[in-house]
């Protein structure tokens, strides 16, 4: 089974044309054809923009988030809307992290997908949890899993990161349980665009910022969350099945994130300013 992208009338003309557009484009070009000729002058420049309206620069919490460029989001990854012919129910998530996608599940048989980035191999959330908590602007603090499995990486944070452009979590994160307790997994924004198709992160969801805000504002909690086995995705998927590459760890200088610079160009997120993209 597959994502099958229909026409749907709620969708933007980024993501497909309509019949009744296509009518209407096709009534406008008669209606220009019976015109009188307006007399030729010099052509409007057009700027060109180097991304999809969805993903144009955002302004949010007092921070001015930069467009995704084109080349992160061709093909498939990018947000798309269709109908949902997977098997988790409606009003929950469902992860593939085999193609790399998270569907948000309507009620109406219909879905939003979005590209996200996932977990290298062997680590990954499995099975069924509840997305329990969200915010706007996480801080970050890395596991004591992820300090001794991976100290040169992530040694360095230890102490954590507060909310804000610093911070690895993004926009917003939503935060996954399981039997009533944190997973310490979550779907989260991140600046890490290469990331997005692929599998790179320790375990968590990443997403472009953009696409987190909308999902984050479509949501409403408690969620179901499910995270597909790779025989469900296979099962459901095959097409787009182990679409992308693992990349390896990204090792960031701790001057970036924490050195007097970094820190004297970050400020508070203003919550009360929040987008709704």
């Amino acid at each position: 089974m597959t994502f099958l992208f229909v026409v749907l009338p709620h969708m933007t003309l980024s993501n497909a044309l309509n019949r009744r557009s296509f009518g209407a484009l096709l009534l406008a070009s008669s209606a220009a054809a019976c015109a009188p000729r307006v007399p030729d002058s010099a052509p409007v420049e057009v700027p060109q923009v180097n991304w999809l309206p969805e993903y144009g620069p955002l302004r949010d919490a007092g921070y001015d988030l930069p467009a995704i460029p084109l080349e992160y989001t061709q093909g498939v990854n990018r947000r798309m809307e269709g109908l949902y012919t997977g098997e988790a129910p409606a009003g929950s998530i469902d992860v593939d992290p085999y193609a790399k996608f998270l569907y948000h599940v309507k009620f109406d048989g219909t879905a939003t997908r979005y590209p996200v980035g996932v977990g290298r191999q062997g680590r990954t959330l499995s099975g069924l949890a509840t997305i329990q908590l969200k915010k706007a602007w996480p801080g970050w603090t890395p596991t004591a899993n992820m300090l001794r499995t991976e100290p040169e990486v992530y040694g360095a944070f230890r102490g954590g990161i507060p909310g804000g452009l610093r911070s690895p979590l993004g926009a917003r994160a939503l935060y996954i349980y399981r039997n009533g307790r944190d997973t310490f997994y979550r779907v989260h924004g991140t600046n890490d665009l290469e990331s997005i198709g692929n599998s790179g992160s320790a375990g968590c969801i990443r997403m472009f910022n953009q696409d987190i805000i909308h999902l984050f504002n479509n949501v409403s909690l408690p969620m179901t969350i499910n995270i597909r086995s790779e025989a469900e995705s296979m099962r459901v998927d095959p097409e787009f099945y182990n679409r992308g590459r693992e990349l390896p760890p990204k090792i960031i200088d701790p001057d970036d994130l924490l050195g007097p610079e970094a820190v004297a160009n970050d400020k508070e997120p203003d919550l009360t300013q929040l987008a709704l993209n």
